[in-house]
């Protein structure tokens, strides 16, 4: 009776990683830290999880205990991880969300060379969108324009001549559409 009984949580994700078409770990960001307590306990989970879902022609799949939904791009493999009381739909919104701010961020070049070169932005996003589990954005827009680095936040000295062009010419075009 008790097992019925489950208490409503707010923590409806409990991790979210990237991994590479080799199974490593490009990022990782796990919130529930029962399910897996130890960074070895979650690079264990990652390689089971890569080594079932790699081949196969789905997009979500019950392992563990957890939920996962996944997708696969080029040589990117992402993972949103719940409970298997958890909701799939949710999970795959914060799936696609991931995906399409990603590929927003990256100008629809998603593989690992840029991900990893844009890694900062990238774990930025994963940010906006949960926080300690907590689902807080869906939309990948919103997102975006959340982790958008604006040249005008960079100080004069440190743009290149190009970004200053770019700023005048934006200034330019404002005052003249006023």
């Amino acid at each position: 009776m008790e097992g019925s009984l489950l208490e409503p949580t707010l923590f409806t994700v409990k991790g979210i990683c990237i991994l590479d078409n080799d199974g490593n770990r490009i990022l990782a960001k796990y919130y529930d830290k029962n399910v897996f307590p130890t960074v070895k306990e979650q690079k264990a989970y990652e390689k089971n999880l890569f080594n079932k879902t790699h081949r196969a022609n789905a997009e979500i799949i019950m392992l563990d205990g957890l939920t996962s939904v996944y997708k696969s791009n080029v040589d990117l493999f992402f993972y949103v991880m719940g409970s298997t009381h958890e909701n799939e739909l949710i999970l795959m919104s914060v799936l696609n969300c991931l995906f399409d701010s990603v590929s927003m961020i990256l100008k629809k070049n998603v593989e690992k060379r840029t991900v990893l070169e844009n890694l900062d932005i990238v774990m930025l996003a994963v940010d906006e969108i949960c926080d300690g589990g907590i689902i807080l954005d869906a939309d990948p827009s919103s997102v975006v324009k959340r982790v958008d680095l604006r040249n005008d936040d960079i100080p004069i000295g440190e743009q290149t001549v190009a970004q200053v062009f770019q700023s005048a010419r934006e200034q330019l075009k404002w005052s003249l559409l006023k």
